[in-house]
């Protein structure tokens, strides 16, 4: 008995021994895993310096922004001077240059900056037109010294069949528009006979609209790349639903699509000029220039920047009415 009641003696004192030290241990745990996180965020808060980015600045370079169209009425092609990277103000104007435009027919046509802002300008009402389809253009701008062209065609565009919307609700409340809407598509179906390439705008209360370059809608044939089966087949759904960019659209908005036909090298320059702005984040490769169409005759003259462009434009607009919707799939 004596021997029994020692032995329970000796087994207690052990687990309270045991139960001491395992105490002990979760205790020295926990101040080594707050001492770790303290460190941490020590050298989080105590690694943050400004730093002032200083960046070569390049040479100046003349930037033309300029696209004809088979549309009546004005035609314009802007001229402005490059910046500098972190350069935020306005973009400056080039004045007093020479700027025309002459079509593989050899019809001439010149464009005055009457404004005097670079904005060069031809035509001034709905019974002027310049752009053919078929037609190639070539634009001359002589500043200075230095003569540029830069040579683009007019292709055929397709007919947009029809605007359609149906109801939306998105399970959080965006940044920028109503959470409960309409998405916006237009129906069209590409031309039979591989390698068309087009620019697709949202129109918004009658006027085309692309305010960011993220944004950019471009298709080759009815898909993204040539890569795609899609020759002569009606649009696909993600490029048909482009119109429909950062938010939805409310009951009674005018909305539309308008579709440009542009070359496979103008589809190239838009699709840099894309993947450019939204290049960003942790997997963000430095900046660079686009590759321009506008060259300067002298191969050891000053360079440009900037695209001249040509498109036959069709266009289809509609009034958003809630009856007409479709459901919300």
């Amino acid at each position: 008995m004596e021997v029994l009641s020692l032995l329970l003696l000796t087994t207690l004192s052990f687990e309270i021994s045991q139960m001491k030290n395992t105490k002990i241990i979760s205790t020295m745990k926990r101040a080594v895993f707050s001492s770790l996180t303290f460190l941490i965020f020590i050298s989080l808060t105590s690694c943050e310096d400004v730093i002032d980015l200083k960046t070569a600045t390049g040479p100046t370079q003349l930037v033309v922004d300029g696209w004809i169209t088979n549309q009546p009425g004005a035609q314009t092609i802007r001229l402005t001077w490059s910046a500098a990277y972190f350069d935020n103000s306005p973009a400056k104007p080039v004045l007093g240059a020479a700027v025309t435009v002459t079509d593989d027919k050899g019809k001439l046509y010149e464009f005055k900056d009457l404004a005097g802002n670079g904005q060069y300008i031809w035509g001034n009402t709905l019974n002027d037109t310049l752009g053919h389809i078929g037609r190639t253009y070539t634009l001359k701008v002589v500043n200075g010294a230095n003569t540029y062209k830069a040579v683009n065609e007019i292709k055929r565009v397709p007919a947009i069949d029809s605007i359609v919307y149906q109801h939306e609700t998105y399970p959080f409340t965006p940044d920028k528009g109503p959470k409960k809407g309409y998405i916006a598509s237009f129906y069209a179906r590409d031309f039979t006979g591989a390698g068309d390439t087009y620019w697709i705008k949202p129109v918004i209360n009658g006027k085309a609209v692309v305010s960011n370059a993220v944004w950019i809608s471009i298709a080759y044939d009815a898909a993204f790349s040539a890569g795609a089966p899609s020759d002569g087949l009606i649009f696909i759904q993600p490029i048909r639903q482009s119109i429909t960019t950062d938010s939805l659209y409310s009951a009674g908005a005018s909305v539309g699509a308008e579709l440009h036909s542009i070359t496979n090298e103008a589809f190239e320059f838009l699709n840099q000029v894309s993947e450019q702005a939204a290049n960003g984040g942790l997997f963000a490769v430095p900046m660079q220039n686009v590759k321009s169409n506008v060259v300067n005759i002298n191969p050891a003259g000053e360079k440009a920047l900037g695209y001249f462009g040509a498109s036959a434009v069709s266009r289809k607009e509609t009034i958003i009415d809630p009856e007409k919707a479709r459901p919300e799939e």
